[in-house]
């Protein structure tokens, strides 16, 4: 029996494991491989780290990946390294032709070989380019999406040597997408019919909705399809939102934001984007810059494409400290000290904002983003939704969808949790909760928890009710100012026209702020129980859902706003940041284990070159100097300790933990 047993594991290894060791070999020459080519090629030292996750998925089997990373993150190298390594070509299709012409020369001084195709392109070069294609003198060719609508230049590719696809801005591609282009939708045939080995699906912004819908129409699912989900939380972004009664709040709140990040005009420390939703609005914000001493040029698709190029160009070669654009501004624009977005009317959806606000602090230093909003700037929205641009009407279909996108900014608009946070479980990346930034303006102001209770009440549930009656009862004759005003009591020529004096909610809220019920009214519309009219001056109506709310038949599941704090207000109106003072209280002992964790803070930041708030603030350190925590579990009960907090500080703060134990 030994004997036999000797001979048993003297035996050849099975073919199984034989094929597990190759594999593994495989892994691990490829793996070096991808580290040669990253050294030698691109210039560069190590990968962020999801990355190289992407590139490997990308490279095994079965090769469909999709990679849903920030503004900035390094997307692009998820497929030119790839292209770099593979036997064959790898086309990228791209809506930018900027973005295609600035790769193209990047990859071409690293001795990659690539090339785009666009209309921009003559006819004479652009047969030469294809010809150069088939003949597989490219390693790398970008697209721009109308070239896929053409059966010729489809032919073209079938007859190439085709390794990867990689389909960039690919939310494009989603009708839930907050950038839909219908040429698109040419990319899933294209996959079909030609069958490349690889297909990697790149975006900056998406929802869950979003992503399952790109997978679909790539067919990626069909043969299992890795999603990279990595890098969105931007701790480093000082995020803040505010309702604005009109122009001259906004420019007010504009003119002390700049002010704030990038000092004085005649010698700022970084640049600046403004984002408005008109090319007329664009230039007078420019205007009202320029006066104040700002180097500011507008940026919107009504110029010509040299005006625009030259404002990019300027913007980029710091010529020029803000530009103040619409949507069309920002994609591949290499500036990484921009040190505050500023949005003086709201985008169309938070994958919109979540985006261009992304554009502010790519070097990691601090940076402002602020999103303003009045009452006027969402019944621009409205009628933008509801309207196609030659002012014919939208698909009703299209215009639902867009609206419900829009109210989702709306509720991102009036969070009351911290804002990071409520983007992350937007797009569905809980691993980088943060457990509250700490200095966000909803964190700052917050005097509890950062996660709110909406456990329903009776109280919440009459004053839900009493707002919902006074909409039903205007009968459409009335705004929200209006209706605002009906609620607090307030008799002028306004809500006597009406006839909102006569009301039975009339006063009804007469011990509240105008500001109050405003923030409720908003509560409200974003909770889908009232909507606006389409209409050129919004007005308010009841929702079949919202009239279930008032009779009672469905709860009403709604934090109610909180009255401002008028210091905290006021420091906010002034632009300042406010520190945190309601610090647990702690004993002597707990008090020096307080200073050694921001001993230990200090250590850290300085390692990461990070602010030491990113790493944790000091209301977090005064909870951890409480509660004591001895695991990475115990972690995660501490104020503002998140998953990718624990995940990437946690260990260093338990040796100072379980070291004072």
């Amino acid at each position: 029996m030994t004997a036999e047993r000797a001979s048993s594991s003297d035996a050849e290894p099975s073919c199984d494991a034989r094929a597990e060791d190759e594999a593994r070999a495989g892994d691990v020459e490829r793996g070096a491989r991808i580290d040669e080519v990253l050294r030698e090629r691109f210039g560069l030292d190590a990968f962020r780290p999801w990355q190289r996750e992407a590139i490997e998925a990308v490279l095994g089997d079965p090769g469909r990946v999709l990679v849903v990373a920030p503004t900035g993150g390094g997307k692009s190298l998820t497929y030119q390294l790839p292209a770099a390594m593979l036997d064959g070509l790898t086309l990228v299709v791209s809506p930018l032709v900027a973005l295609m012409e600035d790769q193209v020369r990047s990859l071409s001084a690293r001795g990659i070989r690539a090339t785009f195709l666009a209309s921009t392109v003559e006819l004479a070069e652009r047969q030469a380019r294809e010809a150069a294609m088939i003949r597989g003198e490219y390693e790398i060719v970008y697209v721009a999406p109308e070239r896929l609508v053409g059966h010729a230049f489809v032919d073209r590719l079938s007859r190439c040597k085709l390794a990867l696809v990689a389909v960039d801005e690919a939310h494009c591609i989603a009708q839930w997408g907050h950038d839909f282009r219908p040429e698109y939708l040419q990319i899933g045939a294209l996959v079909e019919r030609l069958r490349p080995p690889r297909v990697l699906a790149c975006t900056a912004t998406a929802t869950p909705a979003v992503r399952r819908e790109i997978r679909e129409r790539l067919g990626l699912d069909a043969s299992g399809c890795h999603e990279v989900l990595r890098g969105f939380a931007r701790p480093n972004l000082h995020l803040a939102a505010q309702h604005v009664d009109g122009p001259r709040e906004a420019k007010a709140a504009l003119e002390k934001t700049l002010g704030r990040a990038l000092g004085d005009p005649r010698s700022p420390s970084g640049g600046a984007i403004v984002y408005a939703a008109t090319r007329k609005s664009t230039e007078q914000y420019a205007d009202v810059l320029g006066r104040l001493g700002w180097r500011a040029a507008a940026y919107h698709a009504g110029m010509s494409g040299e005006a625009r190029s030259r404002v990019a160009d300027r913007f980029a070669s710091r010529a020029l400290d803000v530009v103040v654009a619409t949507n069309a501004f920002g994609m591949g624009i290499d500036r990484s000290d921009i040190r505050a977005v500023v949005h003086v009317q709201p985008p169309s959806s938070i994958e919109a904002y979540y985006q261009e606000v992304g554009r502010a602090g790519r070097d990691g230093a601090e940076a402002a983003g602020l999103l303003l909003c009045s009452g006027a700037d969402i019944g621009l929205r409205r009628r933008l939704v509801t309207n196609n641009a030659d002012g014919s009407e939208a698909d009703p279909a299209l215009a639902a969808r867009a609206w419900a996108l829009f109210r989702d900014l709306l509720r991102y608009l009036d969070a009351r949790t911290c804002r990071h946070d409520f983007v992350l479980r937007y797009f569905g990346d809980e691993h980088e909760l943060l457990g509250g930034c700490g200095h966000c303006d909803v964190c700052l102001e917050l005097d509890g928890d950062a996660a709110v209770d909406d456990a329903v009440t009776e109280e919440t549930t009459l004053i839900v009710k009493k707002a919902l009656s006074a909409v039903a009862r205007a009968q459409r004759r009335g705004g929200l100012q209006a209706i605002a005003e009906m609620l607090r009591g307030v008799e002028n020529d306004k809500t006597d026209r009406f006839g909102f004096t006569t009301l039975s909610t009339f006063g009804l809220f007469r011990d509240r702020s105008h500001d109050w019920i405003l923030a409720l009214l908003r509560a409200l519309l974003t909770a889908g129980w009232i909507d606006l009219t389409p209409t050129e001056h919004p007005v308010p109506y009841l929702t079949k859902a919202g009239a279930g709310v008032m009779k009672g038949e469905v709860p009403a599941r709604i934090v109610l706003p909180a009255e401002p704090r008028v210091p905290a207000s006021k420091r906010r109106q002034r632009g300042e940041r406010t520190e945190r003072t309601d610090l647990p209280a702690l004993d002597p002992a707990g008090q020096a284990l307080f200073e050694r964790l921001r001993a230990r803070r200090a250590e850290i930041a300085k390692e990461k070159a990070v602010p030491a708030y990113v790493v944790a603030h000091d209301r977090t350190l005064a909870d951890m100097a409480h509660k004591h925590p001895l695991t990475r579990e115990a972690l995660l009960c501490v104020h503002g300790m998140g998953p990718a907090r624990v995940e990437q500080y946690g260990d260093r703060f338990l040796d100072v933990l379980v070291d004072r134990s």
